[in-house]
């Protein structure tokens, strides 16, 4: 068994699209919940060696509402939907700018996408949007995703990056989703609760249902809104894709370059080609469903 565990994680040395979604928990200081600007550049820095290693980088990240926050000077999360979008509006320019800035120090071109559930909703903006990704791709940029949460509603907003993060990935037709989080991936039981909870490295289909009641529906961060429920939920979208996905811990971003290198790092959820439908039918019926 361990030896077929081994095989699975060399085999992402392979992969060639990568999608990475970094949480806020991750980008921002936990007593603050300002920006981490040292953990920001790590990151870029994480990437931009991908990227030049060969790899297709895309980046869906959180952090423009904690942005927000630090800008105007909120104290704690919002808690309406106008204050929300306040913060999404100023923090999201900041949050861009600096990711701007610190990729093109590594010599790459960073480019912005934002999206809500009615690029997926209406089949000529799904098109656009997939268009985009190819384009921006094929000109060597590395787009950097989020939620368009100035203008998302109740209605059209994905809510947390976990789902888009998955949604990205089966947009672009993927070959592996990485969470970057601040734990080291799926256990028996929350971590931060149970000192005996167990890391599980492979989660394969056979588990994959029962992964969910492992997890729970609350984030330890007051700038997420995740969770590890919503993780594995994302796993439950690209895995029938053929989409492999990898919880890991993005307290030290190098360790990217590690798991594309096959080490075994956090819990990968093993794909297997399950979906034969449309992409957009399928992603509909689950932001839907």
């Amino acid at each position: 068994m361990e030896e077929i565990k081994e095989k699975l994680w060399e085999r992402i040395k392979d992969k060639k699209r990568i999608v990475v979604k970094v949480g806020s928990s991750t980008l921002t200081h936990k007593d603050t919940g300002n920006l981490n600007y040292t953990q920001l550049e790590k990151i870029v820095r994480a990437l931009s060696d991908l990227k030049n290693s060969g790899k297709e980088v895309i980046l869906v990240s959180s952090g423009a509402v904690a942005c927000g926050r630090e800008a105007l000077k909120i104290g704690t999360r919002p808690k309406t939907m106008p204050e929300k979008q306040a913060c999404a509006a100023v923090g999201q320019g900041k949050l861009m700018m600096n990711y701007y800035k610190l990729f093109a120090e590594y010599g790459q071109t960073a480019s912005q996408v934002l999206m809500t559930k009615y690029n997926l909703g209406q089949e000529k903006a799904y098109e656009n949007l997939k268009n985009t990704f190819q384009e921006l791709l094929k000109y060597g940029s590395i787009p950097i995703v989020n939620e368009n949460d100035a203008i998302a509603t109740d209605e059209i907003e994905f809510g947390e990056n976990d789902t888009l993060s998955a949604m990205v990935a089966a947009i672009t037709k993927a070959d592996i989703l990485i969470l970057l989080t601040d734990t080291d991936g799926l256990y028996t039981d929350d971590p931060f609760q149970n000192k005996d909870a167990k890391l599980i490295d492979i989660v394969t289909n056979g588990i994959r249902q029962e992964a969910r009641t492992m997890a729970k529906k609350s984030s330890d961060s007051d700038v997420g809104t995740g969770g590890m429920y919503t993780k594995v939920l994302a796993a439950n979208i690209v895995n029938p894709l053929g989409i492999d996905m990898i919880i890991t811990n993005g307290k030290n971003p190098a360790i990217l370059s590690k798991i594309i290198n096959g080490e075994k790092q956090g819990t990968l959820f093993v794909a297997q080609k399950e979906v034969e439908t449309e992409t957009r039918d399928y992603l509909v019926s689950k932001i839907n469903g």
